[in-house]
């Protein structure tokens, strides 16, 4: 008899919705369509009740919740673990340099802002002309650092040998690193990221990083402590 009652109220239903959609108009229909979904939902919950199978309602609904929830968290995961999107590039920039790492390939190299090379890339200028560009910078912690970091990994060991006038920078240069603090513009650029970026996105930058540029893995001193000076600045440490 439950049975019946509910199957007759779902009949007149559909028999009404019929008739109306013969006659509306287009946005009348969607309209309608929302309406109807709403007293389906409303009837089938009134049928389970009635018959007191609420229960496999309640029991299927936090099944998918369960799921779902499965599913965001091991998203986040995997996206930390991917670390940052495609196509992030961390920055810094000196006096004479506007050094780019690309965090895809992890290919280092820069435009030259001021001296003699102004408006060249690092990776046109041949090794006598860096040389150059060392000598020039010589008065600037930051740019002697950062270019000491690129011929490392461009040009090995080759460039600290003597040139052809018999000087040589074997043992690198040798300024201090400047006292100037980093803001968190600048630390933003250095990790890649957009202002605003979660801590998660910070670890995963900083992590990501480290793996391409920490001195044990043929990296730089000099570029490890800025991405780690990075971190402690935007996480507060």
């Amino acid at each position: 008899m439950q049975w019946f009652a509910f199957g007759i109220a779902i009949a007149i239903s559909v028999a009404l919705a019929v008739r109306w959609f013969a006659t509306a108009e287009p946005e009348q229909i969607v309209r309608g369509l929302r309406r109807v979904a709403i007293v389906l939902a409303l009837l089938i919950l009134l049928g389970l009740v009635i018959t007191g199978r609420l229960h496999w309602l309640l029991a299927l609904t936090a099944a998918l919740l369960s799921f779902a929830f499965d599913r965001l968290a091991r998203s986040g995961r995997e996206s930390v673990s991917r670390g940052p999107a495609s196509g992030r590039r961390s920055q810094v920039r000196t006096r004479f340099l506007d050094m780019s790492l690309d965090h895809d390939t992890g290919a280092l190299d820069g435009s030259v802002i001021d001296g003699a090379f102004r408006g060249r890339r690092l990776s046109e200028l041949s090794l006598d002309e860096l040389r150059q560009l060392l000598n020039e910078a010589s008065g600037d912690a930051d740019t002697l650092n950062v270019l000491a970091a690129y011929l490392d990994r461009v040009h090995g060991d080759a460039w600290r040998q003597a040139d052809g006038n018999g000087q040589g920078f074997e043992e690198g240069p040798r300024a201090q690193t400047s006292d100037g603090a980093m803001t968190k513009e600048e630390a933003f650029r250095i990790l890649g990221l957009s202002p605003g970026a979660s801590d998660t996105e910070i670890r995963a930058a900083h992590r990501r990083l480290m793996k391409q540029l920490h001195p044990d893995h043929g990296g730089s001193d000099y570029l490890a402590a800025k991405i780690n000076e990075a971190k402690e600045i935007l996480l507060g440490q």
